[in-house]
């Protein structure tokens, strides 16, 4: 029988608190203070070696007349053309991993490889693959189709494919491996009586696999997003100083240049926040929408 004592009471209650204060100290010290920190910031002008001025709107104001803003911002959008296309692929690749062969294990494990490999190696495998003299990719093109391939870390017209073609590649596989788990877990009574009733392969997939996956259709479609719009390190890597034209700075990027290559910390500050805005906006429009194309089961 429990226990119910005053004194065993007092000390469950302090044992309690006792294990949930790390975890609230963290969250207070290291998310809740820097974020009213950069709050405040984004109303001044701070280069992180003279005093905070405060400048009231003007940060917010040269944001929104600022070029190179709207060049990153349109970027992070472009990159999102990423998502549908990583989808498409993982899909069909979990369809064929889900099939009861012999070695398939081996083939899962390969495709997932890149998704746990460090992001600034796979950079830099990337940046070799893509270079434009001796690139491997270039070297397959002009094997097979005789022409030289597109330069394609230096020419502001192929920067942005060249991430979204890396990004392929580094998050087809954990993709894949949610649509597989999705697919592993649709009744094949479903498949059955679909058959019975004559229905082609086509429509199965139609009107059972894609209903029953929209779940994972919808979380990867806002992981997606989010990630995208804070991706920073390919570019960091693969684009010098925004690459040419700035055609390969990310919104983040834009950010990390201002703080602490300008030492504009007050404006960067700001546009950190418009950008958690702008986030949480889309987001929140993708979940109100959700309940029109998610299933629920």
């Amino acid at each position: 029988m429990k226990n119910t004592t005053p004194g065993y009471r007092r000390k469950e209650i302090i044992w309690s608190l006792l294990f949930v204060t790390p975890p609230i100290l963290g969250f207070l010290i290291f998310g809740l203070a820097p974020l009213l920190t950069s709050f405040g910031l984004s109303f001044m002008s701070w280069d992180m070696f003279t005093p905070a001025k405060f400048t009231g709107t003007d940060n917010f104001q040269y944001m929104f007349a600022d070029e190179k803003f709207y060049k990153s911002l349109y970027n992070t959008f472009y990159l999102l053309l990423g998502i549908p296309l990583g989808m498409i692929i993982a899909l069909i690749l979990a369809i064929m991993m889900n099939r009861p062969l012999k070695g398939i294990s081996f083939f899962r494990t390969i495709y997932y490889i890149p998704v746990i490999s460090p992001i600034i190696a796979v950079s830099l495998l990337w940046q070799w693959l893509l270079n434009y003299d001796y690139g491997i990719i270039n070297e397959f093109i002009w094997n097979v189709f005789g022409v030289q391939g597109p330069n394609w870390l230096g020419d502001p017209n192929w920067v942005k494919p060249s991430f979204i073609l890396m990004g392929l590649w580094g998050g087809v596989g954990g993709t894949m491996v949610l649509y597989l788990a999705g697919l592993q877990g649709i009744p094949s009574s479903y498949y059955e009586a679909a058959q019975v009733d004559g229905a082609s392969r086509w429509h199965q997939f139609k009107h059972i696999t894609l209903p029953l996956l929209s779940p994972i259709h919808f979380y990867v479609v806002v992981m997606g997003i989010i990630g995208t719009f804070q991706s920073f390190s390919q570019m960091y890597i693969l684009a010098a100083d925004g690459g040419p034209e700035y055609s390969g700075a990310t919104i983040v990027y834009y950010i990390f240049q201002e703080a602490f290559k300008y030492f504009n910390m007050g404006y960067a500050s700001a546009v950190a926040w418009v950008l958690g805005i702008l986030i949480f906006i889309i987001t929140l429009f993708q979940f109100r929408f959700s309940k029109r194309w998610v299933y629920q089961e």
